[in-house]
């Protein structure tokens, strides 16, 4: 079984992304990688532990713990819905979809709005 350290990094390889690009992701240095992924023992805390998951597309069982499926496998849960005759099948979509829906409800609105401006379309427009 390989180290927390050893499977951090092997999560980031697999995904194809560097340290750098990783630590852009979630917020923090490529040093607070780099330590992760290095010997000196340095454990990131588990919320972080869930959004490096996230980000390179592994189990949280298996990040955390080397037991189970490497690959995330969703739950029927965590199977994006239809309406009309979309459904989300694209990495980057389901990705803004999780992050959506991990956003308390209030600032959702706050969210959508934002990418709506910035993609100059009404989204509920869509949706008729």
């Amino acid at each position: 079984m390989t180290t927390l350290a050893g499977r951090i990094r092997k999560a980031r390889l697999r995904a194809g992304i560097s340290q750098q690009q990783l630590a852009e992701r979630l917020r923090v240095t490529r040093g607070a990688v780099a330590n992760w992924e290095g010997a000196s023992g340095v454990v990131p805390a588990t919320e972080r532990l869930q959004h490096i998951a996230q980000e390179t597309g592994v189990s949280f069982e298996w990040l955390a713990t080397g037991r189970g499926a490497c690959k995330y496998e969703p739950l029927l849960d965590d199977i994006p819905g239809v309406i009309g005759m979309e459904l989300v099948s694209d990495h980057l979509e389901l990705r803004l979809l999780h992050a959506l829906r991990a956003v308390p409800r209030r600032q959702q609105g706050r969210i959508i709005k934002t990418v709506e401006a910035h993609a100059g379309i009404y989204l509920a427009d869509y949706l008729e």
